[in-house]
């Protein structure tokens, strides 16, 4: 179930979809046959908190009244994903994986690196508004651990001092790009390819990537 407690949070009166978000919406409804419209509810949830950064329960309810559901459902999906937030959270929301691969690569120094740095402690957001913290569950990048998702990107192979970098950079309004901060490639060992690296592909390069002899 959702971590997320929203019992004293400030909920707007109201909520509509911009003219743009409306028009997605209804193409994700479109998708499934009458009678059926509920099953777009999490592209829908999405769409509103990509929208307000977050899912009042004004944008459940209006969702609700789209699909012809009763609120109560649309609530029960919005509580049960922790994808959803179901509170205002920062610009840049860092997620900090903590699952067993991502533990053993150092997902203690990842969490206390983020604290020691922002000032703020888990389920906090600094008073600028630009990060909030959260410790989730695997999130399926074992092979690059630790891993922080930040929104909705994946910094992977992180250690202390590549984490201060990112949390400066983004600080700083700017972008860097997402994945493995080592330069690895996918999910490939680090160092690069140990095995098959005498077969040729079609094009007359290793599996490596270093041209044939």
């Amino acid at each position: 179930m959702s971590g997320n407690d929203n019992s004293n949070v400030a909920q707007p009166a109201n909520f509509a979809f911009t003219p743009e978000n409306r028009v997605e919406a209804d193409r994700f409804i479109a998708k499934y046959p009458a009678g059926r419209q509920a099953s777009a509810v999490l592209p829908l949830l999405y769409i509103a908190q990509r929208q307000e950064g977050w899912v009042p329960r004004a944008a459940m309810d209006h969702i609700a009244q789209i699909l012809d559901m009763a609120p109560i459902r649309v609530y029960e999906v919005a509580t049960f994903y922790t994808m959803f937030h179901l509170a205002p959270v920062g610009k840049y929301h860092l997620q900090v994986c903590r699952t067993t691969p991502c533990w053993l690569r150092g997902a203690d120094q990842m969490t206390e690196t983020c604290k020691k740095k922002l000032g703020i402690g888990l389920k906090e957001t600094t008073k600028d508004g630009l990060f909030s913290l959260v410790e989730v569950e695997c999130l399926g990048a074992c092979v690059n651990a630790p891993v922080v998702q930040v929104n909705d990107d994946f910094y992977e192979d992180l250690d202390p001092k590549k984490l201060e970098w990112l949390l400066d950079e983004l600080a700083a309004g700017r972008k860097p790009a997402f994945g493995s901060q080592t330069g690895r490639q996918g999910s490939a060992p680090e160092g690069g390819p140990t095995t098959l690296k005498d077969v040729r592909r079609p094009d007359s390069t290793r599996l490596g990537g270093a041209p044939a002899e």
